[in-house]
This record gives C-alpha cells, structure tokens and sequence, in this order.
C-alpha cells in the first residue's frame, strides 16, 4: 500500500501545489540553510528533482525549502530534516509532516529579465527580496540575480527600490528625535577605526548618532569586533533605543538586530567570489541608514593601491552616485575621498586597534588615525549644519582636546556593559610576540594592507581579541638594516609561527627603488 496520500488542491498564493505526507528522520548535521531531503525513488515518482522548492507544513505552520534528494540517506516514506531545521521548527523524529510541491514564485522571471538586460519595475525588486526573506529562491536563483546586477548594472530607480525593501525587510529604529547623523566605510584599509572615535566625538557635540557596525569578513578586525573587546555589541533594537536615547551614540553590532536582514543574505552569497555590484553595494549601505533613521551621512571611500577603489575618478563617480540616489531616499550625503593605499593607525587586530583609539581620545595616538577622524566628524557637523562650513575640524578638535569625547566614549562603554573605567594597560594583548625587521635600508615606499590583514587573521584575529599585527613604520619612513618593521601579536605559539611564516612570503613592506645611473 502506498504511504503517501496525494491529492491536488487549490492554488496558495500564486503557486500550484501537490502536498503529501511523511515522516521525519533527523539528519545530525548543521547546514546555515533549508534544505529537505527526500528518498530519490519517492521523489521521481511524485516528479520532484533536487533544487525543487517545497513547503513543509507542521502543526498549523508553514516554512519554505529547497529540496536535495538521496538513494541511501533517508528510506522511503520519510524526509531528511537537518538538525538546524529541525531545531528552529521544532520537528521531531517520527512525526508526520506534510511536503508541498510549489511551482516557480514569480521572481524567477523577474530574475531572468534582469539577466536579459531589463530594467525591474513595479515592485519587480520587492517581490525577489520577499522570496529571498522568505527562502523561496536557492542560492543558485539569488546568485544568478546578484551575477545580473554585476554584468547588467542597476539604474537609479532600480537601486532606490532595493534600498526601500531592504529596509522594510526588518525592523527600523524611530528615536523621535531629529537629527540624525551616520557614516559608512567602504571598506579595505586595515586598522582605519574612525567610528569609535567620530561616534563620542559627534555625541559629545549634541548630535544622535546610532551607528551600526558589521563584523570581519575579511579583515582583520570590524568595528564591532574592535568595540566588542570594551563592552557588548549585541542588542535587540529596543535596548539599542535606550542607549542612544541615553547617550546620543552607540556602536553595535548590526547583525544582532533585524536591521535590512535580506542585506546579510545577499552578502553571504557575494562573498566566495567578491562580487560588490555598485547597485547592491548603494542599496545595501543606504538603505542600512535609512533604517536607523538617519538624515545626514558621511561616507569614507578610501582610494588607492590594493583597496576597492582603485583610482580617484571612480571615487568621484561612485561619490557622485551615492550623493544622487541618497538625495532620492531623503538623506544629505557627503562623500569623502579619503587616502587608502596604507593602514590607518598603528594596530590592526581589535585590541591593538582599541588601544590606537583609547589614545587618540586620549589627546594622544597615531596622528593618521587622529586627522582622519577630525575630519569625518567636522565634514559631519558641517553637514546638518551644526557649525558654520570650514569649522568643523576645529569644532572637532575642539570637543577631542577638551576631553568630551573621552567622557562620551566612556559613558557608551557603561551603558554597553562594558567596563567605563578601562586603560590601555587592561587590554588583552596577545602574549607570544615576534618583531619582524627590516632586512635592508632605505626609503618606505608602501605598506600593503591585504598583507597585514592577512598576517593578522593568521595570528588568530579577529577571533582572538588580543592577536594582530603592530606597525612601528609608516610611509616615507627611513629606515636602517635591523629596524623594527612591525610585531605581530598572537596566543598562542603555533599561530604565531603560522603568522611569521606568512610574513615572510608576503611583501608586506616595499621599499622604494632607486635607479640605476640615476643624476647626482
């Protein structure tokens, strides 16, 4: 006797369904996605082919997933649940669970249209990042969309809509309270943590700022890995409201609320082959600010070698873009071109990086850090207009040298959980250490961030907090044969062997070239 019951059934929403019954084996086995797997005789006969997507239905609920099918993993009769699966939709081995057989979901045309050369209209982009949230598309169908946005691009009015639907994805923060400032990175410049230092500077000066930061990918250390080392960095959006109603700013971690959650999505999938489609990056970085509310942004595109914008005139095209479409989303948008062929400070590895920061607002610290971040929070201030263009370095300096930026700073840490009172002999700096040294003398002619960030994640960051890499050299430095170069910090001692093996394969420091005959 056949064990499943079949039957056709009306259409659910726009797609046409078979639905049939099974029971749950468990698969012990975490995968970070939905996928069921059914037996490979069972799914041939109700013409069903691994990738297809399905609902399973339990207990009154509904949740969508892509199907994998198996000869020998799961006997007929019963559905592979992975254990994470499992876990969130509380399914138990044994149980009877309902298979849905769902057609295609409306955005595959979509998607194809845009592989096609067309342009997304009337809530073409809300419907795919709708079936994104809701797992109707694989990541063989996301993929092929975001590889259409690399090849195809996006117009303005296409990258407007994805701002708005990753926004209305998640949740928004609404402080009642106006203005509100924010700044963004583009990233690639090792150390270069501005925020910690513009965020009490701008704090301190009145303003709400409510900055919300991501952690490494590829780098050494994100802005909320580095804060993490001084005080939590994960709330929900309510504790988040009462901290930056309290003190003006915070510095979280975005993925630990459902700020533009599709954002993550999407990410996660552009990672493996670095794929930053100019639209999704607009749309993912704007519309990350229009969810916390925020009117008035400063954008960092640091330019030069080795970072991911190159060249000058493609930071003013992309500045010009972000300038367009953030007017479009109700946002003023300053962007600032920003030297980026060289880290930024002297640690790169979240508590070396902490103690760089704890000096600047200190009145102290590496002078590049310092400037860099004067000038994003005096571009910020003359931005709403809280002083008079061309005083907004000076304002800034101004609230560093007195000390309020400190006294915000410490003040975040407190309400963040963390211990206000904290100096820079408290940081937990990696114990087993190796000086790397200049091999020949001469002129420093650059610093390769891919390099150090490399030689850092090697030693363990930004995983551990106190591993990294330590520049005592910076560009134009002269240097004598057996100098310090730079120290790399780890905790333990295979890992830091790892690093200097690293170091000494990559050309982390190049020295400038002198010519042969050259004139006297």
């Amino acid at each position: 006797m056949n064990h499943y019951v079949e039957k056709e059934v009306k259409k659910v929403d726009v797609w046409k369904v078979k639905k049939y019954v099974c029971k749950v084996k468990i698969i012990d086995i975490f995968t970070g996605k939905k996928i069921i797997v059914l037996n490979e005789d069972d799914a041939k006969e109700h013409d069903i082919y691994a990738g297809f997507r399905t609902q399973i239905r339990h207990q009154g609920e509904s949740h969508s997933a892509i199907v994998d099918v198996s000869k020998e993993l799961v006997k007929a009769g019963e559905v592979g649940v992975f254990r994470d699966l499992a876990t969130a939709h509380k399914l138990k081995k044994g149980e009877p669970i309902e298979i849905v057989h769902m057609d295609q979901p409306a955005s595959i045309a979509y998607i194809k249209k845009k592989l096609d050369k067309g342009t997304l209209v009337n809530g073409e982009i809300k419907t795919i990042v709708d079936d994104i949230m809701n797992d109707r598309l694989s990541e063989i169908e996301t993929s092929a969309w975001i590889t259409a946005a690399y090849i195809n691009g996006f117009s303005d009015s296409e990258v407007i809509d994805l701002a708005n639907a990753t926004v209305d994805s998640g949740e928004q923060l609404n402080l009642g309270k106006k203005p509100i400032l924010d700044k963004h990175c583009v990233g690639g410049v090792a150390g270069n943590r501005t925020t910690m230092i513009v965020v009490p500077i701008i704090a301190a000066a009145g303003l709400y700022i409510p900055k919300t930061s991501s952690r490494s990918i590829t780098s050494a250390a994100g802005t909320a890995d580095t804060m993490e080392v001084l005080a939590n960095v994960t709330f929900d959006m309510d504790e988040m409201r009462s901290i930056v109603l309290k003190a003006k700013g915070a510095m979280v971690w975005g993925g630990g609320m459902k700020l533009a959650p599709v954002d993550d999505k999407l990410i996660r999938i552009r990672h493996p082959l670095s794929l930053d489609p100019e639209g999704m990056l607009l749309a993912s970085i704007l519309g990350k600010k229009k969810s916390v509310g925020a009117q008035y942004v400063l954008v960092d595109i640091p330019t030069g070698r080795g970072v991911k914008v190159p060249y000058v005139e493609r930071a003013n095209e992309l500045g010009k873009h972000f300038l367009r479409v953030g007017e479009k989303l109700g946002m003023k948008i300053e962007a600032l071109i920003t030297d980026g062929a060289e880290p930024v400070g002297n640690g790169v590895g979240p508590a070396l990086e902490c103690s760089d920061v704890l000096e600047v607002l200190g009145g102290k610290g590496p002078e590049d850090l310092k400037h860099k971040s004067l000038l994003m929070a005096g571009k910020l201030l003359e931005l709403c207009k809280k002083v008079p263009s061309g005083k907004g370095y000076s304002a800034a300096q101004n609230i560093l040298n007195s000390g309020k930026a400190m006294s915000k700073f410490r003040e975040i840490i407190d309400l963040q959980g963390g211990n206000s009172r904290v100096r820079i002999s408290d940081l937990p700096i990696g114990k087993y250490t190796q000086v790397i040294k200049c091999e020949e003398g001469g002129s420093i002619f650059h610093i390769d961030n891919k390099s150090v960030s490399k030689i850092a994640r090697i030693a363990g960051s930004p995983r551990d907090k106190g591993a990294g890499v330590l520049l005592h050299r910076t560009r134009g430095d002269r240097v004598e044969k057996g100098d310090a170069l730079l120290t790399i910090y780890a905790n333990s001692e295979s890992k830091l062997d790892f690093a200097i093996k690293a170091a000494q394969n990559l050309e982390v420091v190049e020295m400038r070239k002198m010519l042969l005959g050259s004139m006297q």
